[in-house]
């Protein structure tokens, strides 16, 4: 048993938790908590916890949770008001109850087990505490002055986000989580609510950073000069706005005023004998309500860890070890989330059943599918909205269809479902020729259900090549080969299919990836184009500074591939302006360092984008659309951002592109990406939102539940997939089945694999 004397700075839920199990597993352990406050102070209002909570805390001490939930206020409905219309989504299962009750029930709980907790008391210096106690938990907060002295150690940060919020409550007892979004004349503003008691409900307003400008709000956050004098003025504002909602019911201050959300990491939780828990460690946006919930379940952890392991230096290492991967996933949703909120303007003009959806699953957590089994009817209604839009443009579809099943249309090219195979480079051709093994393979994936079938880039030149096994259409030898294919997919299959074209620019003159992925091929390179002669990586070939005349070659050879493309018979032509090839170079302020009219502004590094698209407009057929591939994001401080990706959106429609396909990245080494499940979604999100064009959404779509949800929110209008194709080419025909899709076209060849029942539905 290791740590015999501990103690705990800070007596929120985290401290005094942490001191009750640590406590309760030995105790003759002497467990202190210094608390600067006093034990009736209090900040902030209710705080909620959901079910998975409970039973954590259940399972680490029946006593505490029996003593917490004898005075829960408990609901399970979701209520949504945005700019007068009401809908509400049920079987979410919250509790809460007052801060204040909480911490006294835990302090009250700790002095029974015998830890000393001292009330409005400074704790001693770090050095002291350090040398007179074995365990030294930091949980003093999100300002944590532990941290701050060990900044070294821990290695912080604090991402202070833009958005505007005012943390109230409301003598008004409302009976479940509600929302409300209200259009003012200086922009919208919303409200986070949900009761803590049978009287009393938390009452967080919050809006943009603009609104709040326009408002005059900014006056109110300085320090009053008066105690409460600012929480009174933004107060009587708020009561103006939620009038109708609050009904007669007063806001109740806490001197709090408005605030900017600030999101705090660690790189180290640990440092000695010293670890961090709940907002000293990390926060995580209130919209998902989970400040108190990481706090406890850091101290489930770390008391777990302090009793299971020999020394109190490897406790906290597994304590990291366990809980930072969490928190981590946890903190990603919480961001998605806050990110929403920040945007929640952009959403302003949808209709009011979409925007409640897109709210109810913002943070990527809650899906589709998740909400049909909480509230099958809510998704009714969801389903019954999508059918009547889908038939607005001209379609037929049964209510009850899923989302991924709706058809859609771009052009004169209509698709019978959401999915895409997505571009996936298989270094296969001889001399840029596709051959059998791209015959089988778009032709299996197409056979497997998808609306549309992608091809890999396909180059426009040899020296555009990222490999020497990457297809082409320079030669009428390539265009054939490719028409074999769009024959079959065409004549046996009901999907279209898609040539997606581009120049490697720096990134060309490689090996094939499972040789060694962007490294130069050790022999027979060719020499490559960039905007300037900048490596893409320390040991990539020297690119040389492309010339006008080589920019109008360049061109001249995209249209070349566009009328092969078109005389192939592809049904749709993505230009590949991501992923740090040719055009992304170009793009890119990090590789784009030109002085003349290709480079500089945006305007100027779009500009050879925008004339190969003008030039291939020209030549492709008016009836069938142009997808562009973007890259959203360098992910590089500095680098082309998401600012710079509506921008280009919007040149890029101007000058006739249908969709844009959004990626991110792969245009630096220095990249930082935020991976996760579905990383990429909020910039095709964003760039539908904010400029009207369609988007695909691709990277990190994975599941049935992913591409329903994207498509019932209009996250996106198609979702392209990669890798899970790689592995089940019948990925979207499965889906079908799994959901009992009936109407999904299955090849007659494979009826047979089907029950009996569901063949006499496919005769």
């Amino acid at each position: 048993m290791t740590a015999k004397k501990v103690v705990s700075v800070g007596g929120g839920p985290g401290g005094l938790f942490s001191a009750i199990l640590l406590k309760k597993s030995d105790p003759s352990r002497e467990v202190t908590v210094y608390e600067r406050n006093a034990a009736d102070d209090t900040f902030g209002f209710g705080v909620v916890f959901s079910q998975e909570t409970l039973e954590n805390i259940e399972a680490a001490d029946r006593e505490s949770l029996g003593r917490i939930a004898a005075e829960f206020r408990h609901w399970s409905a979701i209520d949504v008001g945005f700019l007068g219309t009401w809908e509400r989504s049920d079987g979410h299962a919250f509790a809460a109850l007052e801060r204040k009750r909480l911490l006294s029930i835990l302090g009250e709980r700790a002095v029974d087990l015998g830890v000393d907790i001292r009330y409005s008391t400074e704790a001693p210096p770090l050095e002291q505490l350090r040398a007179e106690h074995d365990l030294v938990i930091a949980a003093d907060g999100v300002n944590s002055r532990i941290r701050a002295e060990l900044a070294d150690e821990f290695g912080p940060s604090v991402d202070r986000r833009t958005a505007k919020y005012a943390w109230f409550a409301t003598t008004r007892p409302f009976d479940c989580f509600t929302f409300q979004f209200v259009e003012t004349e200086f922009g919208m503003f919303w409200a986070h609510i949900y009761p803590f008691d049978g009287e009393r409900s938390t009452f967080i307003v919050e809006t943009d950073e603009d609104t709040w400008l326009r408002a005059g709000l900014d006056r109110f956050a300085e320090v009053p000069r008066k105690p409460g004098e600012n929480d009174e003025a933004s107060m009587r504002f708020c009561e103006e706005v939620f009038a109708d909602l609050l009904d007669g019911h007063d806001l109740i201050g806490n001197n709090s005023g408005w605030l900017s959300f600030g999101v705090v990491r660690n790189k180290r939780w640990a440092a000695g004998t010293v670890g961090l828990v709940g907002d000293a460690a990390h926060t995580a946006h209130f919209s998902i309500g989970s400040g108190t919930k990481l706090a406890l379940e850091d101290a489930i952890g770390l008391a777990a860890a302090v009793d299971r392991e020999p020394t109190v230096e490897a406790a906290l290492k597994a304590y990291q070890e366990d809980r930072k991967p969490v928190v981590e996933s946890l903190q990603r949703s919480a961001q998605t989330s806050l990110e929403w909120f920040e945007g929640a303007r952009r959403y302003r003009d949808l209709a009011p059943e979409q925007f409640v959806f897109q709210l109810l699953t913002r943070s990527q957590r809650i899906t589709y599918d998740n909400l049909k089994l909480r509230d099958a009817d809510y998704v009714g209604r969801i389903d019954a909205w999508l059918a009547v839009h889908t038939r607005a443009q001209g379609f037929e579809v049964e209510t009850g269809t899923p989302p991924m099943f709706h058809p859609y249309r771009l052009r004169g090219l209509e698709l019978p479902n959401r999915i895409v195979v997505s571009p996936m480079a298989q270094y296969s051709a001889t001399d840029g020729v596709p051959d059998d093994w791209h015959l089988v393979h778009l032709g299996g994936r197409a056979q497997g259900g998808a609306g549309l079938v992608m091809t890999e880039m396909i180059c426009t030149s040899p020296d555009g090549r990222i490999t020497p096994g990457c297809p082409g259409l320079w030669n009428d030898t390539q265009r054939d080969a490719w028409a074999r294919i769009v024959n079959f997919v065409h004549t046996r299959t009901d999907a279209k299919i898609g040539a997606q074209v581009g120049h490697a620019g720096r990134k060309g003159s490689t090996k094939v990836m499972w040789e060694g992925i962007d490294e130069p091929l050790p022999e027979g390179n060719w020499e490559i184009l960039a905007p300037s002669p900048i490596r893409y990586r320390p040991d990539s070939q020297v690119p040389r500074e492309a010339t006008e005349a080589d920019l109008d070659q360049v061109v001249a050879d995209h249209v070349a591939a566009a009328r092969r493309a078109d005389e192939a018979g592809f049904d749709l032509l993505e230009l590949h302006f991501a992923h740090g090839y040719l055009v992304s170079s170009f793009l890119s302020p990090l590789s784009n360092k030109r002085t003349d009219s290709y480079g500089g502004s945006l305007a100027n590094r779009a500009r050879l984008g925008l004339r190969i698209l003008d030039a291939v407009r020209e030549v492709w057929p008016d009836d069938r659309p142009i997808s562009i591939r973007i890259s959203a994001t360098d992910w590089v401080d500095g680098g082309f951002d998401g600012d710079d990706a509506i921008a280009l959106t919007r040149m890029l429609a101007a000058h006739g592109a249908d969709i844009i396909d959004v990626s991110t990245g792969q245009t630096s080494v220095e990249a930082k990406p935020k991976y996760g499940r579905l990383y990429q979604t909020p910039f095709a999100d964003r760039i539908r939102q904010e400029t009207g064009a369609p988007t695909i959404t691709v990277g990190a779509v994975s599941s049935v539940e992913d591409a329903n949800t994207i498509i019932a929110s209009g996250r996106a209008d198609l979702c392209a997939i990669a890798r899970p194709h790689l592995v089940d080419p019948y990925w979207t025909l499965n889906a079908a089945l799994d959901q009992d899709y009936r109407g999904h076209a299955i090849p007659k060849q494979y009826r047979s694999g089907l029950s009996a029942r569901r063949r006499e539905q496919h005769p």
